[in-house]
């Protein structure tokens, strides 16, 4: 074979060979596309589906928790004040001090008053001497009298000085009695057995006998707090019912206590109940004046109960959109009762069991066809499937054919 004929072999190699490789070629481009053709027509497929999340509607059947905010009070809480004027001579008890019914917590210097019941008591003796002086001129005048000495004019006057000096000796007697009731404010005295929770007076200092009160004391063995239960729930409340004290501080700990009365109405201005709390202190967890959270336990309201993210509102009022049997929507009006932040109350439109659309979107409308989702885990690279308008796209996963 010459050099030619084999040369011309070799480009006919190279020519199949060309080809071959352009067919093959054409080919993974032909099925790359197919690929991607199904592929896009899955997503499509997928995103054009309603993929939406949903709750079951269930009824309230727990007991309602009742929290609400106030400060605590002594059970028996008295500011103690003086009617006598003067200064403070000494002070015995500080804040904190325990103390028992009438013992003394200060001293009050009243020179005034020992002078206006000085003049009071001089003022009695002149009222009783001018008394002595009428009566033994009434008995000179009634014998007088007796023998017709004197006229039945001048006897009944006689009698009506004595009358008088009677009348004046026992009012003066009165003021003298005033100002040894005074006198006893001079000793600032406890009304019962507590603890000093304020000290206003020091030593020197001016008491001018009005209703400033010098000391505070509170009976801390049983404390009582006031709260104000809304309209709604005043009805479930009732004294004798169990109760619990919380304070952050205390850190989760429940100071089991009771319902000691109501005010039994509601207060027009505040559309609330004041209602008392005690409870036990005398293992003195808790002070008086301190804020504290009172968590009521109520009876069960036995309400339908939905997620505030089901509310559609729209012009035609509050609605949700249920999901049937057939997973068609239907936009139910409902009428809402209480509102819990997160949840509320349902009055009308369900009864109980219902699926409830999740975040609706706004173009969400009657007989839409929607497919409910699970919630899934987040992912541990952090990536997350793309929602709009509450609507949640599941990821896709496609093989590559051989």
């Amino acid at each position: 074979m010459t050099d030619k004929s084999m040369s011309s072999h070799k480009t006919k190699y190279w020519l199949i060979g060309f080809f071959v490789l352009l067919a093959i070629g054409s080919g993974n481009t032909w099925l790359s596309r197919i690929n991607n053709a199904q592929a896009l027509e899955a997503l499509v497929g997928v995103q054009s589906k309603n993929y939406v999340k949903a709750a079951v509607v269930k009824r309230a059947d727990e007991p309602q928790l009742l929290t609400l905010p106030g400060t605590l009070l002594g059970l028996t809480q008295a500011p103690v004040a003086s009617r006598a004027s003067g200064y403070i001579k000494r002070w015995y008890k500080d804040i904190g001090s325990p103390v028992k019914a009438g013992d003394v917590l200060a001293e009050v210097e009243t020179p005034e008053l020992d002078q206006q019941l000085y003049q009071g008591l001089a003022a009695q003796q002149q009222a009783n001497e001018s008394m002595q002086l009428a009566k033994s001129s009434l008995e000179r005048w009634d014998a007088l009298r007796k023998k017709d000495v004197v006229s039945q004019q001048e006897y009944d006057e006689k009698k009506s000085a004595y009358q008088q000096a009677i009348s004046n000796l026992n009012a003066s007697a009165s003021n003298v009695e005033r100002l040894k009731q005074l006198t006893v404010f001079k000793r600032i005295v406890a009304p019962f057995t507590g603890i000093v929770t304020k000290r206003n007076i020091d030593i020197g200092d001016l008491v001018d006998g009005t209703t400033k009160p010098l000391f505070v004391v509170s009976s801390i063995d049983r404390l009582k707090i006031y709260v104000n239960v809304p309209q709604s729930y005043a009805q479930f409340v009732r004294p004798g019912q169990e109760a619990q004290i919380q304070q952050d501080e205390l850190r989760g700990k429940k100071i089991p206590a009771k319902v000691a009365r109501t005010a039994g109405a509601i207060d027009p201005a505040t559309r609330t109940m004041q209602v008392e709390v005690s409870f036990d202190n005398k293992a003195g967890l808790l002070q008086p004046g301190a804020f504290v959270q009172v968590v009521l336990t109520l009876p069960p309201s036995h309400a339908v109960n939905i997620p505030s993210n089901t509310l559609i509102i729209r012009k035609e009022g509050t609605q949700v959109a249920i999901i049937d049997e057939q997973s068609k929507v239907k936009l139910q009006k409902i009428k809402v009762g209480r509102d819990y932040g997160t949840k509320m109350d349902v009055i009308e439109g369900l009864v109980g069991g219902e699926r409830l659309v999740l975040n609706p979107a706004d173009s969400i409308s009657q007989g839409d066809v929607v497919s409910v989702v699970a919630d899934q885990a987040p992912a541990k690279d952090s990536t997350k499937s793309a929602e709009s308008d509450g609507k949640a796209t599941p990821p896709l996963t496609t093989k590559a054919k051989p």
